[in-house]
């Protein structure tokens, strides 16, 4: 078979029988060998028999949530590709064909493009229209340097063995950005086709969340995209803290009216703790996201990890502590020259923050390192140790064995052999028994008659 269309399906009985008609009526159209599967999550209001009746495969879906019935459907689907679109007829599945002729072609995935193709008056909200679907898919493309304009278009078209490959996880709205996201990472061949979005024709209110499902979508796009969820926030915040220390170090310093001192000093300490940390937890979900295999390997990354061993680490976090000691220590010399009396900040602060400073992020670069090293650790199954002699003594018993048997196969072929020729001399001697009598019984017989 070579498309199947799934359909995700909650309770959609009012418009379920359309879109299974008219994508019945492509197939037949195109003569296309195809099927339409109904990813079934639960329907009360007999959606499932509609669907039957229509012509379609219902398949059931315990787990709720959009992308658990996608994948539920995606699994159970027979097409070598997979066509999926929503069951509240607001899409036009006549139109793929032109998705179609790309998977022939070779592409892994077809994301349709509703901004291209044409968005209906009152077929999506303008809150999510201007805004939702813009500004998620502008992070998409900056986050994963991917060229899809549509992240979240319900219509789309893909290689199912492709997709499957993926490992999809997530079961909610945010299976949409998922795909899209994992198939940029894989370097898959995605391409996009204009696709229109009508009004649909239900009576009751759709099943998407506005803020729930769009804080679902960013929450993912953050999590996958380490370099700008932890890494570049915290190179900004060091930078930041680092000009601000480096200026605010040697004295106060005026911009026009006003003067920056050692209060803003103590936030550029904070911000260099902050961001450094955040630099490390780059460094450490990228690792963990690597070995796991939710993320592709960062050749940085791995290059960086196998020149930080857990023993430069700890000389690196040694140096930058003993730069904060000596910074405290000298603190305690200018406080001993004031007779251990009252300081004053503006000149103590200048000293003890950028050693408390140092002194944090040694700690840091030691757990790090550690932490690094932890995550590094394999598991490895290795072979149980043999004895050379043991070892030796078993060949040689199973080449004892092996000749033994070959052995007792020929002697039951040459018994058998034996067996057969007694029995053929057997039946020989009873039929020159059997001429021997008969040959007397004639003799008898013309004896009698003379």
């Amino acid at each position: 078979m070579e498309l199947s269309v799934v359909m995700p399906c909650l309770n959609e009985a009012e418009t379920l029988e359309t879109c299974i008609r008219k994508t019945l009526a492509f197939f037949a159209e195109q003569g296309i060998d195809g099927e339409v599967v109904i990813a079934d999550n639960g329907s009360t209001d007999g959606s499932q028999q509609i669907a039957r009746e229509a012509g379609a495969r219902v398949v059931p879906v315990a787990d709720r949530g959009y992308g658990n019935a996608l994948m539920g459907g995606i699994r159970a689907a027979r097409g070598k590709y997979v066509a999926m679109g929503d069951a509240d007829d607001s899409y036009d599945f006549a139109t793929l064909g032109p998705f179609l002729d790309d998977l022939r072609d070779g592409a892994d995935l077809v994301m349709g493009n509703r901004f291209q193709g044409g968005i209906a008056d009152g077929a999506m909200p303008p809150l999510h229209r201007y805004l939702g679907n813009p500004v998620l898919s502008f992070v998409g493309r900056l986050f994963f340097g991917s060229k899809i304009g549509d992240f979240h278009c319900g219509l789309r078209a893909f290689n199912k063995e492709s997709i499957l490959r993926l490992g999809l996880q997530t079961g909610g709205m945010e299976f949409a950005s998922e795909m899209v996201v994992k198939a940029t990472l894989a370097k898959l061949d995605i391409r996009e086709r204009p696709t229109t979005l009508s009004q649909d024709g239900r009576s009751r209110p759709p099943h998407l969340n506005t803020w729930r499902d769009g804080w679902r979508h960013l929450r993912f796009l953050l999590l996958y995209s380490p370099r700008w969820l932890f890494l570049i926030p915290g190179l900004v915040f060091m930078t930041l803290g680092l000009v601000a220390g480096i200026a605010l170090a040697f004295g106060p310093v005026r911009i026009g009216d006003i003067a920056f001192d050692v209060d803003t000093l103590v936030g550029a300490g904070a911000a260099m703790v902050i961001g450094f940390q955040a630099v490390i937890f780059a460094v450490l979900t990228k690792v963990y996201a690597a070995q796991e295999g939710f993320l592709p390997t960062d050749t940085r990354v791995r290059k960086l990890t196998s020149w930080l061993s857990m023993e430069k680490g700890l000389v690196l976090g040694g140096l930058l502590a003993l730069a904060g000691l000596a910074g405290l220590v000298a603190s305690v010399m200018h406080w001993r020259v004031n007779n251990f009396g009252e300081l004053d900040p503006r000149h103590s602060l200048r000293i003890v923050v950028p050693s408390a400073t140092a002194l944090v992020m040694s700690f840091q670069t030691i757990f790090g390192a550690m932490f690094v090293s932890i995550l590094g650790i394999r598991r490895r199954m290795h072979p149980p140790i043999v004895d050379a002699a043991e070892e030796a003594a078993g060949v040689v018993d199973a080449a004892v064995e092996k000749v033994a048997g070959e052995r007792k196969k020929a002697g039951s072929a040459e018994a058998e052999t034996g067996t057969g020729a007694q029995a053929e001399a057997g039946v020989a001697a009873e039929a020159e028994a059997a001429k021997a009598d008969s040959k007397k019984k004639t003799g008898a017989s013309k004896k009698t008659g003379a």
